[in-house]
């Protein structure tokens, strides 16, 4: 298994020989570093650590925990049956390779409450006909029985902000000395995020 946590730079666009365009996000993806082993021996389950980025004051179960190792500004774990890796080990972009089918995990763009047309998808009321102060409300929310709303009614509120997983990205590009790995088609987040790519 292959696994990488990356900073998303942006969305871009690269041609092939053909000329054929194809939109890639870029990630950026440098200092990786295995900061735990989990064995089903001793955890109970198998996993490795990583650690990705940089911060400055860290608090002290942390500092504990990463001892000789500097700080990291994301620690994900990556569920594993066996690895090869020991703790300190790099982790780099080069494991990857053009063609390779990944996905890609990180937290969606928040945007903050929103009502039902935006968040759901809802058409509205009609905009003439008697309809006044009314044009982007829900309508009807449930019948006289059983007297609450009904689990799961799409309503207004927070959208975004949740964790999402996109497969099948194809990998297009690998730039080793720049530590940038060009995915095609977009993943989750905004730019400056942590995403995480692992890929079978």
């Amino acid at each position: 298994m292959k696994y990488i946590l990356g900073e998303k730079i942006g969305m871009t666009q690269v041609f092939d020989e053909k000329g054929n365009v194809t939109p890639v996000t870029l990630v950026y993806a440098a200092k990786n570093m295995v900061t735990q082993v989990r064995t089903k021996e001793k955890d109970g389950y198998g996993a490795i650590q990583i650690g990705q980025g940089s911060r400055g004051k860290q608090k002290k179960p942390q500092v504990g925990h990463l001892k000789d190792l500097g700080s990291f500004r994301t620690l994900k774990e990556f569920r594993l049956e066996a690895s090869d890796k020991n703790r300190g080990d790099a982790v780099d972009v080069t494991q990857f390779s053009v063609g390779d089918i990944v996905k890609v995990t990180g937290v969606s763009k928040s945007k903050g409450f929103q009502g039902v047309v935006k968040r759901h998808g809802f058409h509205g009321a009609p905009a003439t006909h008697g309809t006044k102060h009314a044009h982007r409300e829900p309508g009807s929310i449930g019948a006289t029985w059983p007297q609450r709303v009904i689990k799961g009614m799409r309503m207004a509120g927070r959208m975004g902000g949740e964790r999402v997983s996109v497969k099948n990205l194809r990998v297009v590009n690998i730039d080793p000395e720049r530590e940038i790995i060009a995915l095609s088609g977009a993943v989750p987040g905004r730019p400056g995020s942590i995403v995480a790519i692992t890929a079978r």
